[in-house]
């Protein structure tokens, strides 16, 4: 029987609406990870200013002081070797790899923003044939649960305009994993690999691929 392959893509982007920072794992059904990528993108990061909403207060994650420790970070892991900066060039290259390697079937927390915010960087996620959205599915299937809605209720996991339970990747990872996960650090290779790829592999555990791909659309 032939194995299905699964590429989960993450981007932190620039207020110019390109990616800074690209991600991506390559799973097999199980969630193991046969391939990985993570880089800072070459023309966009550091040329660009992240990300930021000059209307969030400075304790805000997506606040302008937010950005600047954001950045200081991402020095802080290219000093370390954790990370390299690539042409979109070259990431696109290796998406081509994967793509002839594994004939994956993409997906993204969140597809649509991923997918355009590449787009505009030049790196094109139209090559795989087949994809779809894992937070629609993850909403339709694990956001509905009442033990899921409960959790967010004991964990204060809740939108804060109305109080309802967050259906962020942040939230369903720790509803998966265990409440003692930390915080997702919004860099798009660990936000990929150790949140994303643990609520796709709990929705393959009784999805099939077909489902999956229409829960997703």
């Amino acid at each position: 029987m032939k194995r299905h392959y699964y590429i989960i893509v993450d981007s932190e982007t620039t207020r110019r609406q390109t990616v800074a920072d690209f991600g991506a794992v390559v799973v097999g059904r199980d969630g193991r990870i046969v391939e990985q990528f993570g880089a800072l993108v070459f023309g966009h990061f550091g040329k660009f200013d992240l990300f930021a909403d000059p209307a969030l207060p400075d304790s805000a994650f997506w606040s302008e002081q937010s950005a600047q420790r954001r950045m200081k970070n991402y020095h802080a892991m290219i000093d370390s070797g954790e990370r390299s900066i690539s042409s979109p060039a070259l990431i696109q290259q290796w998406l081509w790899g994967v793509n002839q390697r594994y004939q994956p079937t993409l997906t993204a927390y969140n597809l649509v923003f991923d997918f355009g915010k590449c787009q505009n960087t030049r790196i094109n996620l139209g090559i795989f044939s087949q994809s779809f959205c894992l937070m629609k599915a993850a909403k339709k299937v694990i956001g509905i649960r009442a033990d899921y809605q409960q959790f967010c209720y004991d964990q204060d996991l809740l939108t804060k305009k109305k109080r309802k339970p967050q259906m962020t990747a942040d939230a369903m990872a720790k509803f998966i994993l265990g409440d003692d996960l930390a915080d997702e650090p919004h860099t798009a290779l660990e936000d990929a690999r150790d949140y994303e790829r643990a609520i796709l592999a709990h929705l393959l555990k009784s999805l099939t691929r077909q489902q999956i791909l229409e829960l997703g659309q």
